[in-house]
């Protein structure tokens, strides 16, 4: 234990040394000088805000330096990006955090480990205007009734499928019939195709037999579909849209674990299903984002729940030449729920420039900056920025109309990112057959409770 106090001591001393000199390397303006903590020489306050390295923080580049050049020198403000690495922000800000540091006024976050920070936020509610933001962005930033930071980001879900294979199948008579033979072999019962955005669960797994060859040898594709089943939280995401599109949740109204429920139940049974019946690769045990668009640009694949992100990239024929142009989408089968998250921005509880940053805020939450951060790249959850942005990027108007009627935010609690984190664990091997599935649900019902009550 005088160990790790020793470490986490030394990891903060080394952030205070790294932040300090973080100026020259990030967004803070040359034509600043003087500006450092507080209040500058030229009587400029300066806002230090950690943000994500990488396509983010390029697209938060254009904000910043249109802000400093503009409206923050109306308002008094120079602000500056602090950049810690991409794989370890998290557990860098937790060690600032944990000793009270004000090095920062602006922490970077995301809905699945806001909870953890929530002690080091301060409430936004009257001090930041969100009402322009697609609900479900701003409710995956909220814990206890507060909205802890601002949404820059959104993520979701679609179907994703082949439409030029779904559009036959819905006017070939000789491949109808073979639907029926399909559905009957794996479901027990006839089914007739559909549109995709009217499929039932039972409609997902009996194309997705269609679409194998394990049970249509004249299939175009080897799989149906390409399922996400490796360890992993981002996994956990995926799986849940079966949870809430059968009517599930982690938690039932009173906050008690419900993971096996019925609704669970059946979310399991979709993916074993499907991957004991081969209308999944075999490799889908060690497959998460990258590898399922792999499946759909290779053609192995006719369809697939994947993230809003990849659709682009589908229909882009440089990068996607064999599909690009066929991919349509479709909302997740059953009750349409998509799982949302945003990544956003908070205030630190202890900051030394709150006024500032709060200029700084709510900048951010003008259609204008919003329309520059979507400019540079970014997914800002604003349906009119969004939609605005249709001819350039088809996906974005579809992200809006998605994350605005179907979207969901799991519960936003200090233990969310423990609960997906126990949850990978515990279902990923009954996903693939592995582990009884009612076994591996008593495991995360017993496991979410212990989290819960620690």
């Amino acid at each position: 234990m005088k160990g790790l106090l020793t470490r986490c001591v030394a990891l903060a001393l080394s952030l205070t040394v790294i932040l300090a000199g973080c100026g020259s390397n990030q967004s803070g303006s040359a034509d600043a000088g003087g500006t450092s903590g507080g209040n500058g020489q030229s009587g400029t306050s300066k806002v230090s805000m950690v943000y994500w390295p990488g396509p983010e923080s390029d697209a938060m580049q254009k904000v910043v330096d249109a802000y400093n050049s503009g409206q923050g020198k109306t308002d008094g403000v120079n602000v500056e990006m602090v950049l810690l690495s991409r794989d370890g922000t998290y557990e860098k800000e937790a060690a600032m955090m944990s000793s009270k540091s004000d090095e920062v006024d602006m922490y970077f976050t995301a809905s699945y480990i806001i909870g953890q920070h929530a002690s080091s936020l301060d409430a936004l509610d009257g001090k930041v205007n969100t009402d322009g933001y697609l609900k479900s962005s701003v409710d995956s930033l909220r814990m206890n009734n507060e909205t802890l930071a601002i949404p820059m980001d959104v993520s979701n879900h679609f179907l994703l499928y082949r439409k030029d294979l779904i559009d036959q199948l819905l006017s070939d008579s000789t491949w109808k019939s073979k639907y029926g033979e399909v559905s009957q072999k794996v479901l027990g019962q006839v089914l007739q195709p559909k549109d995709p955005k009217d499929w039932t669960w039972d409609d997902f797994i009996a194309a997705a037999a269609f679409f194998s060859q394990e049970y249509n040898p004249d299939s175009p594709t080897k799989y149906g579909t390409a399922l996400q089943m490796k360890n992993l939280i981002f996994n956990v995401m995926i799986w849940d849209d079966f949870l809430w599109s059968n009517g599930g949740s982690w938690l039932d109204e009173s906050g008690k674990p419900q993971l096996n429920s019925e609704a669970a139940k059946k979310a399991m049974g979709i993916y074993s299903t499907i991957y004991g019946g081969k209308m999944t690769s075999p490799n889908s045990t060690v497959a998460e984002y990258p590898e399922t668009q792999a499946a759909l640009q290779s053609g192995n694949a006719a369809f697939a729940v994947q993230w809003g992100a990849a659709y682009d990239e589908l229909n882009d024929p440089q990068r996607s030449p064999n599909i690009a142009g066929k991919i349509a989408v479709a909302p997740i089968p059953g009750e349409h729920k998509t799982h949302v998250h945003a990544l956003g921005v908070g205030l630190n509880k202890y900051a030394k420039n709150k006024e500032a940053a709060l200029k700084w805020m709510n900048y951010l939450t003008t259609k204008d900056a919003m329309q520059i951060y979507a400019d540079g790249g970014g997914i800002p959850p604003i349906a009119e920025v969004l939609n605005g942005l249709g001819e350039k990027k088809p996906v974005l108007p579809l992200i809006a109309e998605h994350v605005d009627k179907y979207g969901y935010s799991t519960p936003i609690i200090a233990e969310t990112q423990p609960i997906m984190l126990k949850l990978a664990e515990d279902l990923s091997g009954a996903w693939a057959g592995k582990v009884d599935i009612g076994k591996a649900l008593e495991k995360a019902q017993s496991d979410v409770s212990e989290t819960l009550s620690k």
